[in-house]
């Protein structure tokens, strides 16, 4: 069993403006229904992989492989609230570096809010916290928790801030395409 430890690896949010009302938008909808293709086109040539599953006890899960700095990450995201304007997702990621594999705790939150009767303004918000793997892995390769911190929320950053437009206009392509096919 992994344990997560409290501290704050990295922390980033991003926001963009969609063109689409507050209410044609669907953010479980769009998680659950994304199409690998697409999770590609959100954020090249750092999306690598994507699909949906559940967990033994039947909570719907959003599986991610991604590249993320120079670490490979597969992140096993556990629906924790799955609404239209809101989720938030929480994974034991899997990171792959060139001096072994670890483990880090990644809480993804996705929300989106009205900014008048025909935009929305979506948000991408991620925060990573060590586990106690993670810090084992750290010491045993002579990086300080302050290096490991601060090279996370240098990448972790860079590609939020990269993937949350791209999801946004996701958002909107599947919100139009819904609209769409009503007619």
């Amino acid at each position: 069993m992994v344990k997560v430890l409290d501290s704050i690896l990295s922390q980033s949010a991003y926001s963009a403006e969609i063109d689409v009302p507050l209410e044609k938008i669907d953010i479980a909808d769009w998680l659950f229904n994304l199409p690998e293709a697409e999770y590609l086109r959100c954020c090249p040539p750092d999306h690598i992989a994507a699909g949906v599953t559940w967990t033994d006890d039947g909570r719907r899960m959003s599986i991610n492989v991604e590249q993320i700095g120079s670490g490979l990450v597969v992140q096993h995201y556990v629906a924790e609230v799955a609404e239209p304007t809101y989720c938030r997702m929480n994974s034991i990621s899997d990171v792959f570096t060139a001096n072994g594999r670890t483990q880090v705790n990644v809480v993804w939150e996705l929300s989106v809010e009205k900014i008048d009767d025909r935009r929305s303004r979506y948000t991408n918000k991620v925060t990573a916290h060590p586990t106690d793997a993670f810090m084992t892995f750290i010491q045993n390769h002579g990086v300080t928790y302050e290096n490991a911190a601060a090279a996370r929320q240098t990448a972790g950053g860079d590609h939020n801030r990269r993937e949350t437009p791209l999801f946004a206009a996701s958002l909107a392509r599947r919100a139009l395409s819904k609209e769409g096919a009503l007619r």
